[in-house]
């Protein structure tokens, strides 16, 4: 865009009082076919350009970068870890088990010999107590018939194998017993040796990821240092931009001009009393737009939509950037929900495609203040969308700045088109679309595929403003309105109407425990609680998407729980199932951010 130059300069507003310093002209008369140039001061939003890389980006020294890099691979080798000791604990278990079962039915095997043990001494008292075992001869000197016998005989036999089947047999079992209990125990130890093994490793890696917070601490402390000078400086641009606003309103009053409807400036050659056509870059006068006099200055004359809107938009710079349908306002936007915003008035649907599709195009050259501009590259469809400034500025929610933010137009190249919110609407016409295989871009940040989510249905999970996990400066957060816990900006804002919410029934917010969690900050837990803590550098703490809670909502069955399991998702937040009862971990008071429920 800036290749064409924009040419706002012969008619735009400029900084000190977006007046236009072209020579006077007759109310309601033509102006020159070649105006003289006017006097461009600075533009709507004033000095030299402020950048607005991506933080994580921009701020990220080489020392910085490193260590993050270094943490990443910590982060891998724990998580790998936490797998081999799932698997490790696993075998541990049932391992043991089996040694248990296998311990169990040799015992049973004892005793079943000691029961035949007993058994033969019980028969053998028994005979000796009758004089001694019947044998054969005391058979044939006892019995009174040849019948008596043989039958007393194959008693005696029957009797004696049976003792003695019994009693092998119990043996047979417990010998079997004995060396199944030793195979056991020799797979018992080796899944302990192992499980050892991995946990010393873990401990290793928990070391290792311990000195590599200690020495983030430093450069993190000075990343934090540059986005809070960004910061600062954009907090100027955005005040002294709205004071240039305040200005030019101001002098429109003065003139004694109020800006028409927008239906009045759609046709150049009808245009209200006092005001004349806007000429284009092709010389043509445009619709929707159009010039005064004042004291010899030529001032441009906005629809009452547009000054409304811009109005609307200047009011809104500070708050904070959040995607999807949780960025409509009024306390955070996303771009094209901040343009739904202050243009719903004027048919503006809420997505920007379709407010390129269906807007009103206008030459890029040919912008005026409250146009819309959107932006590509063409390969990632229509990602972005600004309200126009001036010729190099626009007014937009940004996701790399976080915040709704004055910024610079972007070049040529990333710039699809523009429309004229004040034009109505047209038929919606195709604009491009991602193209396959591309990242989904979103006001100006990268975006998750759709229904990306964390463990159990949670948050979407995934770097966001350049920053690793746990690795974000606190300037980068928002705070939820419980001491001093912050979030993602969305989830802060989506927290702070959930709570509310809750107050309503409870008489209280919602008490919280931790929020946002340093990548330090997970190490310490690790290691305090491995069966409990995320791997460090893997934890929604660590993205700023997720809560703890207490004042009841941390045990299951309690009114807050069960309220927030009924009403949290309408705000949402969810709670992931391996952290619900018999889901696996069960944390009660464990909640994450998976942003609006369309």
């Amino acid at each position: 865009m800036r290749a064409r130059a924009l040419r706002l300069s012969a008619v735009l507003p400029v900084v000190s009082a977006l007046a236009l310093t072209l020579a006077a002209a007759p109310a309601g008369a033509q102006p020159p076919a070649q105006p003289p140039e006017p006097r461009l001061e600075a533009g709507v939003a004033p000095g030299a350009a402020t950048p607005d890389p991506r933080p994580g980006e921009a701020f990220a020294g080489p020392e910085l970068a490193r260590l993050q890099r270094t943490a990443a691979e910590v982060q891998r080798e724990l998580d790998d870890l936490a797998g081999l000791a799932r698997s490790a604990q696993d075998s541990a278990t049932e391992a043991a088990a089996e040694l248990a079962r296998a311990a169990a039915e040799r015992r049973a095997a004892d005793q079943a010999v000691l029961a035949q043990q007993q058994e033969v001494d019980d028969y053998s008292r028994r005979v000796f107590t009758a004089m001694g075992r019947p044998d054969q001869l005391r058979l044939a000197m006892t019995v009174d018939n040849p019948r008596d016998l043989l039958d007393g005989t194959s008693l005696v036999r029957s009797l004696t194998e049976a003792q003695d089947r019994r009693l092998l047999g119990a043996m047979d079992r417990q010998r079997a017993a004995r060396d199944a209990e030793s195979a056991a125990a020799g797979v018992e130890r080796t899944a302990a040796e192992r499980k050892a093994d991995v946990q010393r490793r873990e401990g290793d890696a928990t070391n290792r990821a311990d000195a590599v917070s200690a020495e983030l601490t430093a450069p993190i402390d000075e990343a934090n240092a540059a986005v809070v000078a960004q910061q600062r400086a954009q907090a100027d641009r955005n005040a002294a931009t709205a004071a240039n606003w305040k200005a030019y309103t101001d002098r429109l009053a003065a003139a004694g001009i109020s800006p028409p409807p927008a239906s009045r400036l759609r046709d150049p050659a009808a245009l209200p009393p006092g005001l004349s056509p806007s000429t284009g870059s092709a010389g043509a006068a445009q619709a929707g737009v159009a010039e005064a006099t004042d004291a010899g200055e030529r001032l441009l004359v906005l629809p009452e939509e547009t000054v409304a809107a811009v109005t609307a938009g200047i009011a809104a710079l500070g708050l904070p950037y959040v995607p999807g349908e949780s960025g409509a306002g009024p306390r955070a936007y996303s771009c094209d929900g901040l343009v739904h915003a202050v243009y719903g008035g004027l048919g503006v649907p809420a997505a920007a495609a379709e407010q390129f599709a269906t807007g009103v195009p206008v030459p890029p050259a040919d912008v005026r203040p409250g146009d819309l501009v959107f932006l590509g590259p063409a390969r990632y469809g229509v990602q972005s969308v600004g309200i126009v400034l001036d010729e190099r500025t626009m007014l937009a929610a940004d996701a790399r700045l976080a915040g709704v933010v004055v910024t610079d137009l972007p070049t040529a190249a990333d710039v699809l088109g523009a429309s004229r919110p004040a034009l109505g609407a047209r038929q919606a016409e195709p604009v491009p679309a991602r193209a396959d295989g591309e990242l989904t871009w979103r006001c100006g940040g990268v975006e998750l595929p759709a229904g990306t989510r964390g463990a159990g249905g949670g948050a979407a999970v995934g770097p966001w403003g350049g920053f690793p996990n746990g690795l974000i400066p606190a300037t980068a957060l928002c705070p939820i309105g419980a001491g001093s816990h912050s979030l993602r900006c969305d989830a802060a804002q989506s927290f702070q109407a959930l709570s509310q919410a809750y107050a309503g029934v409870f008489g209280a917010p919602v008490c919280v425990t931790d929020s946002y969690r340093t990548f330090d900050g997970q190490v310490d837990l690790y290691r305090r609680k491995p069966s409990l803590a995320a791997v460090p550098g893997t934890s929604n703490h660590g993205w700023g998407l997720a809560v703890d809670l207490c004042g009841g909502a941390e045990s299951f069955g309690t009114a807050q729980h069960g309220w927030l399991l009924a009403n949290a998702r309408a705000f949402g937040w969810v709670h992931p199932g391996w952290a619900r009862q018999g889901g696996g971990r069960e944390e009660p008071w464990h909640w994450e951010f998976a942003g609006a429920t369309g």
